[in-house]
């Protein structure tokens, strides 16, 4: 039984839930149990969309420096791996994910928001990747994922200088996608997510696959990879209920069954 990460379920919809106050420090055991919840949230077949929320005043406000202080470079070296697939593991998830950014994100909070494919901030939220202040970098896929999402100049002002970035620059930059009112982060969320409760999961999954593999190849690589996600489609049953419903009576009528 999880204690500070739960996965809950309702109306199609999961919700990752964090849940150790006052900040959310991601410590090894809350790490561990967000790969639990995203791994949860894969194999649940009801759950078609995901959002990850760290509640009303904060999303998270990094990882717990005092569990990091007395490692060394050995230790961090053996651990390192499941620290960044840990935080990554919402990018893993085959199913539109959202993250709902109320107060910090911050350091390792803000990695594990940067694996969700849409990022809705409060106007009260701050960002950043502070860890430069504290002698390292980013390593919870910061660096990477920063920078493919805002650009590398952008990334690297931000981790050189460790600074906070409020709401308003973050929408700017591309750092996050929507800003609503601190209380209506969730259901901003929400309303993204549901989009997808009755969609075609299996080509989501591949758009989701196709987008994602290709930013990390080249073009012709990314051609590839779309064409044979594209072609696996045509053996689900989802294709099929999609074009007759189309040819039937036009576009947006499908009534599909996630296979």
């Amino acid at each position: 039984m999880a204690e500070y990460v739960t996965l809950e379920v309702a109306d199609g919809i999961g919700t990752i839930r964090l849940d150790r106050p006052p900040m959310n420090a991601l410590n090894r055991q809350v790490q561990e149990e967000i790969r639990d919840a995203a791994r949860a949230a894969t194999v649940d077949s009801s759950v078609k969309a995901v959002i990850v929320y760290g509640g009303e005043k904060v999303f998270a406000a990094g990882a717990d420096i005092k569990e990091m202080l007395e490692l060394t470079a050995a230790q961090m070296s053996a651990i390192i791996g499941d620290l960044q697939s840990a935080l990554g593991s919402l990018a893993a998830i085959p199913k539109p994910v959202v993250a709902a950014i109320t107060g910090y994100a911050l350091g390792g909070g803000l990695e594990v928001a940067l694996g969700a494919d849409r990022r809705i901030a409060g106007d009260n939220a701050k960002l950043g990747v502070p860890e430069i202040l504290l002698g390292v970098i980013p390593g919870g896929g910061g660096t990477q994922r920063l920078a493919r999402l805002v650009g590398p100049s952008t990334a690297k002002d931000m981790v050189f200088t460790g600074r906070f970035v409020g709401a308003d620059e973050a929408l700017r930059i591309g750092l996050v996608d929507e800003v609503v009112a601190p209380d209506e982060v969730y259901n901003a969320a929400r309303a993204w997510a549901s989009q997808f409760t009755t969609g075609a999961a299996r080509a989501l999954a591949a758009a989701k696959a196709s987008i994602d593999q290709g930013l990390d190849t080249d073009l012709n690589t990314g051609l590839k990879i779309e064409a044979q996600q594209f072609a696996a489609l045509f053996a689900t049953k989802d294709r099929t209920i999609g074009m007759e419903s189309f040819v039937a009576n036009g576009p947006g009528k499908a009534e599909f069954v996630g296979e």
